[in-house]
């Protein structure tokens, strides 16, 4: 079924338009008018409401294959529908981890059999994620993936970060960095700092991170590779990338929601939804990724989704696995700490997570309302007010801190490919 959707304002970051009117889906594109006009149309009134590109999420973790019992590819599309989101990356720490073709193709046909948003796989950078034999990256590049990372675990070895970067740039793939010196962090839960010394929790310096990103953009100056850095949450770290930018170093970067809403002050209650990796940081850092944000230095945002079960965050700080859900608030958040406040105007945040991946991570036909691409289309009302309670989660998981909390604004209706996915 064809679809109409009246009256409407559009924000196409990437057209850099804002206007009112009417879009026109006829078999999954966006077209100027319908070229069969005895087709049977769906008409949807968009008065006082807010059409956008479909979000597309360039970190999140499904859990599928091994985890089912955190997320499954069916739970997971359903739970970044309701999101608004219309395109997810998926993290490779899965087990088996994503290494080989075999892999990618079963990631690829659980989706199409299985989710309702659209689904690519990132692969290990290394063989079975341990930092030491590159992966087979171009067989797994025309498998089909968007990058290469061993998220979740920092490539240490300085000269295998190197060949990865080198044989990347080969293929025209970025590796997302998850930074992180495993001997600075050295078992540790929260920010390294007052509070972690006031609550009694093991910290984390920033440092852990820091050194690992000034590492990287070195060899990515040296390779000319694109190094994208994943979950960016220090004031020096997002120092560290804007100077790598004036040098014109291939250095692109994201940050989520949490790095630019809570301080470790959340921590004082000690509720392990609150325990992430990077740890949530300090006031100072807040203030600064926003900053990044503004002068184009984090050039994305994602929800680096973590789901876990109740039982295994229903456990005492220490042991508590790092993640919280992020697929249902992201958006609610952008516009409650970003667009509201006047941090960002409304298409400025919005190509965080539309334009801006679409553009990074090479996605043909996304991440724009232009005329002949795929109909991947979130519409927003900005008068939609509601509280996020834990039984309205899609999820499988319900690790969120921001359970409870009242939004007003946020999607009414996500629509994947022409097909109306979720609505509100």
């Amino acid at each position: 079924m064809n679809i109409e959707i009246r009256n409407i304002r559009m924000v196409d970051p990437s057209q850099k338009k804002d206007y009112v009117g009417n879009i026109f889906i006829e078999n999954g594109i966006i077209v100027s008018s319908f070229s069969n006009k005895k087709c049977e149309i769906n008409i949807i009134d968009g008065k006082d409401k807010i059409a956008i590109p479909g979000l597309i999420d360039v970190h999140s973790h499904l859990r599928e294959p091994g985890y089912e019992q955190k997320e499954t590819i069916f739970t997971g599309t359903r739970s970044a529908a309701k999101g608004g989101i219309t395109t997810i990356f998926c993290m490779p720490n899965t087990n088996p981890v994503i290494d080989n073709v075999t892999c990618v193709n079963y990631i690829f046909s659980k989706a199409k059999k299985e989710g309702i948003v659209n689904v690519f796989p990132i692969a290990c950078a290394t063989k079975g994620s341990n930092g030491e034999k590159l992966s087979e990256i171009g067989i797994l590049k025309k498998a089909g993936i968007v990058a290469v990372s061993d998220d979740g675990n920092s490539i240490n070895n300085a000269q295998i970060m190197r060949r990865i970067l080198e044989y990347t740039k080969m293929f025209k793939i970025p590796i997302i960095s998850h930074s992180e010196d495993k001997y600075l962090s050295n078992n540790g839960v929260m920010n390294e700092g007052k509070n972690s010394m006031i609550l009694g929790l093991r910290g984390i310096p920033k440092q852990a991170e820091e050194v690992i990103i000034s590492r990287d953009i070195m060899l990515a100056e040296l390779t000319g590779g694109h190094l994208h850095i994943a979950h960016v949450s220090t004031a020096k770290s997002v120092d560290l990338i804007r100077e790598a930018k004036k040098k014109r170093i291939n250095v692109t970067s994201e940050t989520c929601p949490q790095y630019f809403t809570l301080t470790d002050d959340a921590v004082k209650i000690y509720d392990t939804n609150t325990k992430v990796y990077p740890p949530l940081r300090e006031k100072n850092d807040v203030d600064a990724i926003k900053n990044g944000l503004v002068d184009g230095t984090i050039d994305c945002i994602s929800t680096d989704h973590a789901p876990h079960s109740h039982e295994e965050k229903n456990q005492e700080f220490d042991l508590a696995p790092f993640g919280m859900i992020g697929f249902e608030t992201v958006l609610s958040l952008i516009l409650s700490e970003l667009v509201y406040t006047g941090i960002l105007s409304f298409s400025d945040a919005i190509s965080k997570m539309t334009s801006m991946p679409a553009k990074i991570f090479n996605l043909k036909n996304r991440g724009s309302l232009k005329e002949g691409n795929i109909a991947d289309i979130s519409i927003i009302d900005l008068k939609y007010c509601y509280e996020f309670k834990i039984e309205s989660i899609l999820s499988k998981s319900k690790n969120s801190p921001f359970i409870g909390r009242l939004f007003n604004g946020g999607v009414i209706m996500t629509i994947v490919a022409g097909s109306i996915v979720w609505e509100a």
